[in-house]
């Protein structure tokens, strides 16, 4: 397994009401994900795992704990620095696309590009680039709700790709879908992890935790109750 940590969260917590009975959202959670890993955050809704996400991507904030990621100390960023950080350091992909559709697909492909400073013909050429290597190329001019849902999610693996981040987080990305497009979903964020993208999801969806996944965490009430590596399927045939 590569040594290189690209998370590095250590006894985080989180509590939205400080007058609350009950567990914290999150609670003295420590992980390491190491560059090249996917990893799976399994657990009942209500549980943590999208805090955990949430906290890793800069969207919200530990009470305690520190969260750092690919050498950025995450946990101390303000408001601007924390949306400069999502643009160089994270690639998202969300459960409803999140995609908008007053612009082409191509623009929303391009567009955190160019938010990040590039020029607009060089992030339309990256935006080409990634729309033929996912097989979409063809629906470059066409508007997102003219499409399938499993050719949304794939534009917006795109958009989720144009920067070239070191980290890939994935909120329910199959959540929305059919079970065709799904499947669809799961062989493509196998393909990237194969080719070397670290990859950190949250998920109910189980085969796409045994097909993507080379390592699964559970958090229950709060707290990582487990963390395993997973056991390939061809090697349980």
């Amino acid at each position: 397994m590569p040594s290189t940590p690209v998370i590095e969260l250590c006894e985080v917590s989180r509590r939205y009401d400080a007058a609350a009975e009950g567990p914290p959202a999150l609670c003295d959670a420590s992980l390491t994900v190491h560059r090249g890993e996917a990893v799976a955050i399994l657990g009942p809704s209500g549980s943590g795992k999208s805090t955990l996400l949430n906290l890793i991507a800069g969207l919200d904030r530990p009470d305690t704990g520190t969260v750092t990621v690919d050498g950025v100390r995450v946990d101390r960023l303000g408001e601007a620095a924390s949306a400069r950080y999502r643009r160089a350091k994270i690639g998202m992909i969300f459960q409803f696309f999140n995609l908008l559709d007053d612009l082409t697909v191509a623009d929303n492909v391009a567009l955190p590009a160019q938010l990040a400073g590039m020029y607009r013909a060089t992030a339309h050429r990256r935006a080409a680039e990634l729309l033929e290597t996912l097989g979409i190329d063809r629906h470059a001019r066409a508007y997102p709700g003219r499409l399938s849902g499993g050719e949304r999610q794939r534009v917006a693996v795109a958009r989720a790709l144009i920067n070239r981040p070191p980290l890939l987080l994935a909120d329910e990305p199959t959540g929305a879908l059919d079970s065709a497009s799904g499947q669809d979903v799961r062989g493509l964020l196998s393909e990237l992890h194969a080719d070397g993208q670290t990859v950190v999801l949250v998920t109910h969806d189980l085969a796409l935790a045994r097909t993507c996944a080379t390592r699964t965490i559970e958090v229950v009430d709060g707290r990582i109750a487990a963390d395993g590596i997973n056991v390939p399927a061809e090697a349980v045939r």
